[in-house]
């Protein structure tokens, strides 16, 4: 127990000179010494909510020692074996929960001072030096121990008048978000009419000589709380301070979101929904390229094998970077002889069927199935479709492809229809077997690959279908993005600019460029989408960042 930190304390509230501090939730003990090297003048550490252990509890308390930081340790229950516990490893006092009777505060001062006046035990721990201070802390403790009841129910605020008269309690903490609960209002911080309940019971408690204290939720609350006269206020949970100040620079950014509570990956559909729009977008994203509309055939035409067309999309040939997409076709019959790459690649099949032979695991694929294979690994393709030729989509991790045959035998076993990753190998999606997510209106996607589906692969891309009237929201990238138009008929609108790309065009939208894609006809249109990084990431723009380039760009 730091008795001069508690008196200095004590006597700041008195001088009506408010105290500031931090709520604990993460287990660094660093944490704590910054709120001590910060001059905070208490923290609390919670061991109510989350997973903080008495190991971790004690390294906080060690990392505020010699220090005129006041330690405080909000405990799970109002428990005698709890307090005890709290105080012997060194806590300054103690934070109770849902405090609703003046019996409940009475017994826990009890369980927190020595007899004859209470119950508490005495041992060789922290707050005794390990015995060695016996006569000294127990002749101190239990002028100076800090008894904190949390008022966090109606019930409570109805008692208010009777916890204000206990002898031994002189600080109280609020809890607006469970007094909000017990209000009839869960989820909410401080739900209608809360406020008042809280104002009144602070009121009372103030008129009877205690001190109130409250968690601020951001810089103008703080200021709002100080003003109702709360006179311990608390800066913020450390893991919610954290939060706010990556929310502010990512929104800085155009990439704030919410979180959701199951911890979905990004790009579900809520997620998504969630992006908030950025007001235009970051300066340092600036493009340096025009977006590129192609149209089959027009990209260089490679024979790859006997019967195997390379009809190149996007690649070096229109300033792409790391990134390059076909459409390859197969004649009845052909085969891709096995090879690899120094670089990942993703084969989708869009019309016939056909066989992809991974180090001799074979998967048979119909229509919108993919297979994408990490660099390194050695594979192959058979086209099965006898009557008429077979048509692939194809993207590769570099912007100039290149590869290796190999001449070497896999034993072969061919591999069940189910979406499936390999571990440390190839992921294959057969398209009638995945979740789809909702990126826009009327809009379904399905992610192929990525670096959390595939650890360590440099793109990602999947498959997008658009009911009429489907579209995106207006939105750019930190990296090349190659769109296939594969059904129907699409427009796309870059910084005003519009176009129609019918099947099977591609447009090429280079880094930073403003864009949005819109089914404008009566019957559906798909895409398959490459982005040249390993995550499905964008950042999403108010609308009119989207209609001229001097609205985007200030140009």
């Amino acid at each position: 127990m730091k008795v001069p930190a508690i008196q200095r304390l004590r006597a700041k509230l008195h001088s009506q000179v408010p105290v500031y501090g931090l709520w604990i939730t993460l287990e660094s003990a660093s944490i704590c010494e910054m709120a001590v090297a910060l001059g905070l003048d208490w923290v609390t550490i919670d061991a109510e909510h989350g997973h903080l252990d008495w190991k971790e509890i004690v390294e906080h308390i060690r990392a505020a020692v010699r220090s005129d930081t006041v330690v405080l340790v909000r405990l799970a229950e109002n428990s005698p074996a709890l307090i005890k516990r709290a105080l012997d490893i060194g806590a300054d006092g103690v934070v109770l929960p849902w405090i609703e009777t003046p019996q409940q505060l009475e017994s826990a001062i009890a369980a927190a001072t020595y007899p004859p006046r209470g119950i508490r035990g005495i041992g060789a721990e922290r707050a005794t030096c390990w015995g060695q201070c016996f006569v000294e802390h127990t002749g101190e403790a239990d002028a100076h121990v800090l008894v904190v009841p949390m008022i966090e129910s109606v019930r409570a605020v109805q008692n208010i008048d009777q916890l204000a008269r206990v002898k031994g309690a002189e600080l109280f903490f609020f809890g607006p978000a469970d007094l909000s609960s017990t209000a009839g209002f869960p989820g909410q911080w401080e739900g209608p009419g809360v406020a008042a309940l809280i104002g009144r019971a602070k009121d009372t408690l103030r008129q009877a000589g205690k001190f109130c204290g409250v968690i601020a939720t951001d810089e103008a609350n703080l200021a709002q709380r100080r003003a109702q006269g709360f006179a311990l206020l608390g800066l913020g949970l450390d893991a919610g301070l954290m939060l706010r100040s990556l929310h502010g620079l990512l929104a800085a950014q155009g990439r704030d979101r919410t979180i959701r509570a199951g911890f979905t990956p990004e790009n579900d559909a809520a997620a998504l929904a969630a992006e908030r729009p950025a007001q235009c977008a970051p300066p340092a994203m600036r493009p340096d390229r025009p977006e590129v509309m192609n149209l089959r055939g027009s990209g260089p035409q490679l024979t790859v094998a006997p019967g195997v067309e390379f009809d190149c999309l996007v690649g070096a040939h229109n300033q792409a970077r790391h990134l390059t997409t076909a459409l390859v076709t197969f004649q009845p019959g052909a085969q891709l002889p096995a090879h690899r790459h120094g670089f990942a690649e993703s084969i989708t099949l869009l019309q016939g069927r056909a066989l992809v032979e991974v180090e001799g695991r074979g998967y048979e694929l119909g229509p919108l199935d993919n297979v994408t294979i990490p660099r390194g690994l050695v594979h192959r393709v058979t086209t099965l479709a006898r009557s008429g030729p077979a048509l692939f989509h194809v993207a590769l991790a570099s912007s100039t492809p290149d590869r290796e045959l190999v001449h070497r035998f896999f034993p072969r076993r061919t591999m069940p229809e189910v979406t499936q990753t390999q571990p440390g190998g190839e992921r294959v999606t057969y398209l009638g077997k995945v979740e789809r997510y909702a990126p826009g209106n009327h809009a379904e996607f399905v992610d192929y690959f990525n670096g959390a589906l595939l650890p360590g692969l440099e793109m990602s891309g999947g498959y997008g279908r658009f009911q009429p009237g489907g579209r995106l929201p207006a939105h750019l990238h930190d990296f090349d993005e190659s769109i296939c138009i594969v059904e129907g008929q699409a427009t796309c609108v870059v910084e005003g600019r519009r176009y129609t790309l019918a099947e099977p065009a591609t447009a090429l939208q280079p880094r930073g460029r403003i864009h949005y894609f819109i089914n404008e006809t009566a019957a559906p249109m798909g895409m398959i989408w490459v982005y040249a990084g390993p995550q499905p990431e964008r950042i999403v723009v108010e609308e009119a960042c989207a209609a001229s380039p001097a609205v985007a760009w200030g140009a």
